[in-house]
Parts: C-alpha cells; sequence; structure tokens
C-alpha cells in the first residue's frame, strides 16, 4: 500500500479525534459548571488540566505526540482524562511481533513502520451512584494494511438496570444505520473483551468494542468509527445528571473503590491499548491516565 494516497485520510481521522475531544471536554466541564446542588456542589467546578505529550523515536527524533487533558477533584469527576495522539515511526521488536500475530495486520513482520492517531477517555467519578466510564476509537495505518478501532463500556459499581439500557440503547441507535447485524456483534465483542478472566466477571456492564476493523471501504469504516464516537456523550451524560446528586453512604464508598480495584487489574494486565501505548514509547502518564485517583482491595 503506497503511503501518499493515504495522507489525507490519516489527517482526516486525525482531525476528527480532536473535534471529538473538544465536545466532550466541553460537555463535562459543562456539568462541572451546572451542578449546583448534592453531593461535592460546594466545590469549585472542575477544570481541565491539559498537558503536551512527546513522543521520540529511537535515534531520538520526532515520533508524534498529543494533548492529554485530566480533571481532578471536580464536583461531578474526581478524575477523567480525555487523550488525543498522532504517532508514527516504527515499531519496537516486542510490538511488531505482537502486531504481526494479529489477525487482518499483513506485513507487520517485514515492515515495523506505522501511524496511529485516536481518542482514550476514562472517567472516575465523585458519586458512587455514578457510573465509571471508557471510550476510545483510534485509526492504525502501515503501508500493507489499516485499520479502526474502539467502543465504550459502562464501569457502574451499583448498577441500576435503566441506566444499564439507555447506555446500550443509545449505542444501538447510533449503530443502526451501518446495518442490523453490527450491534449485537460489536455488543457481544466488548462482553469478551472487558472480561477479566482471573476474577471470572465482566468488569462493567458492557457496550461495544471492535478491533483490526476494515471492510475495504474506508469512508464507511470511518463513517462506523464517527458514529461510535459520536454515541458517547448521549449514552453517558444523561446518565451523570440523574445520579450525581443523590446521597450515598460511607458502604456505597467502600463498593466503589473495591470496583475500581477491578478495573485497575483489567487495564495493568490485560488491556492492548495500555500494552501498544507503553511498548511504543508514548507518554507512560498518557497510557496510565485511565487508572483511578483511589481504589482498594478486600
Amino acid at each position: 500500500m503506497d503511503a501518499a494516497p493515504f495522507q489525507s485520510e490519516k489527517q482526516q481521522a486525525a482531525d476528527w479525534f480532536r473535534t471529538l475531544r473538544d465536545r466532550i471536554v466541553a460537555g463535562f466541564e459543562g456539568l462541572e459548571d451546572s451542578h449546583a446542588a448534592g453531593p461535592f456542589a460546594d466545590q469549585p467546578p472542575g477544570r481541565f488540566e491539559v498537558t503536551e505529550t512527546r513522543r521520540k523515536s529511537d535515534d531520538g527524533g520526532d515520533a508524534g505526540g498529543g494533548l492529554m487533558s485530566v480533571m481532578r477533584g471536580g464536583r461531578v469527576f474526581e478524575k477523567v482524562g480525555v487523550n488525543v495522539s498522532q504517532v508514527y515511526g516504527t515499531l519496537a521488536p516486542r510490538a511488531q511481533a505482537a502486531m504481526a500475530a494479529r489477525k487482518g495486520i499483513p506485513g507487520m513482520a517485514e515492515d515495523p513502520r506505522f501511524w496511529a492517531s485516536g481518542i482514550s477517555l476514562v472517567a472516575h467519578m465523585q458519586n458512587p451512584h455514578a457510573p465509571a466510564v471508557h471510550m476510545n476509537t483510534r485509526m492504525f495505518w502501515t503501508p500493507h494494511a489499516w485499520w479502526f478501532g474502539g467502543g465504550s463500556d459502562l464501569n457502574p459499581c451499583i448498577e441500576y438496570a435503566e441506566d444499564t439500557a439507555h447506555f446500550h440503547a443509545t449505542q444501538k441507535a447510533h449503530l443502526g444505520p451501518h446495518g442490523a447485524e453490527l450491534y449485537p456483534r460489536l455488543k457481544a465483542w466488548a462482553d469478551e473483551y472487558f472480561f477479566i478472566p482471573h476474577r471470572g466477571r465482566a468488569r462493567g456492564v458492557g457496550g461495544i468494542f471492535m478491533d483490526d476493523h476494515c471492510t475495504g471501504d474506508w469512508q464507511a469504516d470511518f463513517a462506523l468509527t464517527r458514529d461510535i464516537g459520536n454515541a458517547f456523550l448521549p449514552a453517558f451524560l444523561p446518565l451523570v445528571e440523574k445520579r450525581r446528586t443523590q446521597s450515598f453512604s460511607d458502604a456505597d464508598k467502600d463498593a466503589q473503590l473495591i470496583h475500581r480495584g477491578l478495573y485497575a487489574e483489567y487495564n495493568l494486565v490485560y488491556d492492548r491499548g495500555t500494552k501498544f501505548g507503553l511498548e511504543t514509547g508514548h507518554d507512560a502518564n498518557a497510557v496510565l491516565m485511565s487508572l483511578p485517583p483511589l481504589a482498594k482491595w478486600v
């Protein structure tokens, strides 16, 4: 695959991830501003701290970077990170071997050059009734192939059936234009992917997930990726607006911290994105942004 024809596509994808990042940051800061009653309402509204990240190649040259946006100690969000990145260069041997072994990514064993861009988000909430959430979408390119991946999943420590139903129904509606068979397949993929084998349980109530997605029609695959991103705010914000004012007990907070322990275990042991970020030399703080501010184990 010639690199030149994909310059426009790569730029479109990177621009979209940045646009989605800006919309989410504005929406989350809006939640902070509008939280005028209930727990934590007497605190100042939270704001994102934005840090530029840079990735260096093995020879010390520029290999891309991104923006790490983190809010800590807000009225609604105890810790939330929204990162975007655009990185490129050659994969380190371990990452190259892992990518070469994956179905649908030809040529990686012979040619380690790559380009990747995406958005990654994890939100840990102040109120244990409000669910934690994860979302990411990304595009990966090599001289031999390209693919999209990502999704979002809900991680409540106190589950409400109506919240779970709303989250899934919103995602289903956004995926509907891409084929009736798509939502059930991506939901089942999320159930399989966001499972913690050593605990024998899922880390949350699921969502949607895909990886190595390439139908051969870049525009169609990009449109699907955009709609996965577009589903996020309408799926998640109403749940926070409903739960952020509820009172909670010490037992509720304890349940939240224990559930966060599960989240940390999954991200450190199994998550592909964490492994890829660390193995390709990306900023470790940005890669580990997903970890909760506080957690506990029984």
